[in-house]
């Protein structure tokens, strides 16, 4: 494994086959796996191989290249069909984040745009690897942007895993970290360890230590009394979604910690690309998804819990906008009014 972040690709093309990163067995092992169907890879989203909203889409976007090699269609009525249908079953995956949607229906726009079905080929799938490189620059200049905003010597917390392996590579609220570290400042890293699955204890710190930085895990039942003692002076996270009006969708546990970090005068960031960001939503139109029971009653095959207890297991809430300090994103950082301001990125 090399140092440079880009160099471990979460999710890549190779061979004509969806290559990923299987994040359900790290930290314990690095290993990759090979789909050649785009219902392996809806798998894969759905159970967790993949996850964080950039690699989604990305990811989604290599499911219909999929799709189109799998696809027997004559014509191109008929490929858009089995398109169409390879979409909605990906689309079903994981209703919160929505750059799913965002990468679905990229392709979909590139696929009717082609006259004949080997057009549509090779256009979907080329398009679907251009995507893959373009995450990994908007991450690097999201970066380099939300850079400015950190100092020498601060320690940043962050909560789940927004990092390489949530993307591409370099990632979002770990791109920041990574930019801040690059352009020469010394930053510390509080990873949260983000229960039921543990993002931050597996992947975060699993990164982190893989790319030398100084990082400390913590419980994320001890982010107050971190705050409280002084140990954190900024907090940054990720996003799975950002309606017009500013409220993030993230990570079950971003909530509180934003609560807390405004109790202490702390500055809560959050860093994600455009494609994060809903403009048609409202806030209260987004669906949070639940999941199973499983996840918080026990760890791998061990009970933590007693039998048959009722689980109330979302996997995100939301962090309202006066809790918000920036939004960090390739084309700049809103600040409130975040209705005007997040408007504001999409004209330039």
């Amino acid at each position: 494994m090399s140092s440079d972040p880009s160099s471990l690709r979460t999710v890549d093309w190779k061979n004509n086959k969806v290559v990923m990163i299987d994040q359900t067995k790290l930290p314990n092992e690095l290993v990759f796996v090979e789909f050649d169907d785009y219902n392996q890879v809806a798998d894969a989203i759905r159970t967790l191989v993949v996850r964080g909203a950039p690699a989604i889409g990305v990811s989604g976007a290599f499911g219909l290249a999929l799709a189109v090699l799998q696809s027997n269609a004559t014509t191109k009525d008929e490929l858009i069909s089995d398109l169409e249908n390879a979409k909605k079953i990906l689309f079903e995956t994981r209703p919160t984040a929505v750059n799913l949607a965002w990468g679905l229906e990229k392709i979909m726009i590139v696929a009717k745009s082609r006259d004949s079905v080997e057009q549509i080929r090779e256009q979907v799938i080329s398009e679907a690897k251009k995507m893959a490189d373009e995450d990994i620059e908007i991450n690097k200049t999201m970066g380099k942007n939300g850079s400015i905003l950190f100092d020498d010597n601060d320690t940043i917390m962050t909560h789940c895993n927004a990092g390489a392996l949530a993307t591409v590579a370099y990632g979002t609220a770990l791109g920041v970290i990574r930019a801040t570290k690059e352009s020469g400042k010394n930053v510390k890293v509080i990873a949260t360890e983000t229960r039921p699955i543990q993002q931050g204890s597996r992947l975060t710190a699993f990164e982190l230590k893989h790319d030398g930085f100084d990082v400390s895990l913590i419980p994320d039942t001890a982010v107050g009394y971190s705050m409280a003692n002084g140990l954190v002076n900024k907090v940054i996270v990720g996003a799975d979604r950002i309606v017009k009006t500013g409220h993030v969708f993230n990570k079950i546990g971003t909530y509180q910690v934003a609560t807390m970090a405004k109790q202490h005068g702390i500055p809560f960031y959050v860093a994600a690309p455009l494609s994060t960001i809903d403009m048609e939503s409202n806030a209260e139109d987004v669906i949070i998804e639940m999941r199973k029971g499983s996840e918080v009653t026990g760890i791998g095959d061990k009970k933590t819990a007693p039998d048959k207890i009722n689980v109330i297991n979302p996997a995100f809430d939301m962090t309202p906008p006066e809790l918000i300090s920036g939004i960090i994103t390739e084309k700049g950082i809103a600040k409130p009014p975040y209705e005007e301001s997040i408007k504001k990125l999409f004209e330039n």
